[in-house]
């Protein structure tokens, strides 16, 4: 199928530029507070360290003014429900450039402050149209944007995680679109129509083979929270735990979406 027809949402080109902007601004404060001693924590990400995880998301960031530095693709060949699904086979490279990023820029403030300056000044020349040549394939800078809110409220999370008392804000957007690509994923994933997964307050879609409903309440139905869901999605919490912690409500024979889950590993 092509990356045309495999869109199911369109997305607001400023609202995203912003969104991504804003959350990775949060970040950026958020990493500025933290201690030598905070920087060393662990992670729940391949060993890495808070330091390095910083690094990391300035490296998620700085791939879009890269891509804008590189010629441009005669078309497009990657959808965006297919991203999370096609980084895979890059994640050993991308865990060794992560190391070797964080290993090179001990002043993390400096390396924030660039790759945010950085972004700006490319996307204030860059349309919403332009095509990019990333890692994984060809796409629109709109939908490249849309992944990098995936890439900064996932990491947000996982900082939040790692650093005892960090509660860094998600911007509303960036969260939004981050819940909004994960499930359109997990419908593109399993098509169907005989459960509905709801994430309110920004995302509800039917997913998995079976008889569709019609009209009132279906006899499958999923629902939970944005960050619950993102924490599915990509693995770093389990069906059956968030299920066991009530984090999660499924009814219906075919509403255990347990081995389709995670989205993006």
């Amino acid at each position: 199928m092509s990356p045309a027809k495999k869109r199911t949402r369109s997305y607001d080109p400023a609202k995203i530029r912003a969104a991504v902007s804003a959350q990775f601004g949060q970040v950026r404060r958020a990493v500025g507070t933290l201690s030598p001693e905070q920087l060393a924590l662990p992670t729940r990400l391949d060993e890495w360290t808070v330091r390095e995880l910083a690094a990391h998301i300035t490296m998620t960031v700085a791939a879009v003014s890269r891509a804008l530095e590189r010629p441009e693709p005669v078309r497009t060949d990657l959808a965006l429900l297919d991203f999370p699904s096609a980084t895979a086979p890059f994640a050993e490279a991308i865990a060794e450039g992560t190391r070797q990023l964080a290993a090179a820029h001990p002043d993390l403030d400096a390396l924030y402050a660039r790759t945010e300056e950085e972004l700006a000044g490319h996307l204030a020349a860059a349309p919403a149209s332009r095509l990019l040549d990333v890692r994984a394939g060809a796409m629109t800078l709109t939908d490249f944007l849309v992944t990098r809110t995936v890439e900064l409220v996932v990491h947000t999370d996982d900082l939040n995680a790692a650093v005892p008392g960090l509660d860094i804000p998600y911007d509303r957007q960036a969260l939004a679109a981050c819940t909004r690509l994960l499930a359109d994923a997990l419908a593109a994933k399993a098509p169907g129509g005989s459960t509905e997964v709801r994430i309110p307050p920004y995302a509800v879609v039917q997913c998995v083979e079976g008889p569709r409903h019609t009209r009132g309440t279906p006899p499958n139905v999923v629902e939970t929270d944005p960050l619950t869901w993102i924490r599915l999605a990509t693995g770093r919490v389990a069906w059956a735990e968030a299920l066991a912690d009530a984090k999660v409500s499924a009814s219906g024979e075919r509403a255990d979406l347990g081995g389709l889950l995670p989205i993006l590993a």
